[in-house]
């Protein structure tokens, strides 16, 4: 059997990457360009609230792009608005990255801060071509 590896990227190490905003959305635009060429797969996002009488839930969001990437992934990010009286931040979530080919995963990302300049960047797309 062939050795499978993982990368594991927790909060510091993505704000390591330090990412300009211009990377952010040149990212984020090249995705959207191959969903609107139907090189993705997006699937509808879901809702979990496990506890009815605590105010949040999870959204779970499932994808897969095809070349150059060849990448499928699921994101669980958990929006607890109440959060702050932890000291925590409203949204933390994970984002699992696997091989459409075979499952096999390929990386486990810490997708709190993903998730801010994905909707950042989204929005700033979403204006400069409408």
């Amino acid at each position: 059997m062939s050795p499978l590896y993982l990368t594991y990227l927790n909060a510091l190490d993505v704000a390591a990457l330090a990412l300009s905003d211009d990377e952010i959305l040149a990212a984020v635009e090249q995705g959207l360009a191959a969903q609107g060429r139907g090189e993705t797969v997006i699937e509808p996002r879901m809702h979990l609230v496990p506890d009815k009488t605590v105010p949040g839930h999870f959204n779970v969001l499932r994808g897969a792009f095809r070349a150059p990437i060849n990448l499928a992934g699921v994101k669980v990010i958990g929006d607890y608005v109440d959060n702050y009286k932890q000291g925590l931040p409203s949204e933390l979530g994970l984002l699992l990255l696997m091989d459409p080919a075979n499952g096999a995963p390929k990386a486990i990302i810490d997708g709190s801060h993903l998730t801010d300049m994905r909707t950042g960047a989204v929005t700033a797309i979403g204006a400069k071509h409408l």
